[in-house]
């Protein structure tokens, strides 16, 4: 008997895999793009002039553009004379059938000025 129910077993293991993969994979891959993007703004504004509020700006822009649930006050965004630092920590909740869960995400990037005194 386990002969015949084996091969819809392993047919229902591999749908349960693919509908958690569904849920779960979009939150971390939007996260990684918008890692990406904070790595990049963060390099790119440590040798210009742009305000921290035009820089927190670009990084609200690019959550909404990633479906990222973030609000102003969690963007952290510190210039100083010897670089720039960008954080932001938001939570993605997902709603598993029978588990909700809340995904945890902090982004961010620290670069400073290649004259910078260490």
């Amino acid at each position: 008997m386990w002969e015949r129910i084996s091969p819809f077993f392993g047919l229902a293991v591999v749908g349960v895999g693919i509908y958690l993969g569904y849920l779960l994979l979009p939150p971390y891959f939007n996260n990684w793009q918008f890692q990406d993007f904070i790595e990049n703004e963060a390099r790119l504004d440590t040798y210009n002039t742009r305000s921290e509020q035009d820089i927190r700006n670009e990084v609200m822009k690019s959550a909404r553009e990633n479906s990222i649930p973030l609000t102003d006050e969690k963007v952290i965004v510190m210039r100083s004379t010897s670089g720039v630092q960008i954080s932001a920590a938001y939570v993605v909740h997902v709603d598993l059938p029978g588990y909700p869960v809340d995904l945890k995400f902090s982004a961010g990037s620290k670069n400073a000025l290649l004259t910078a005194p260490k």
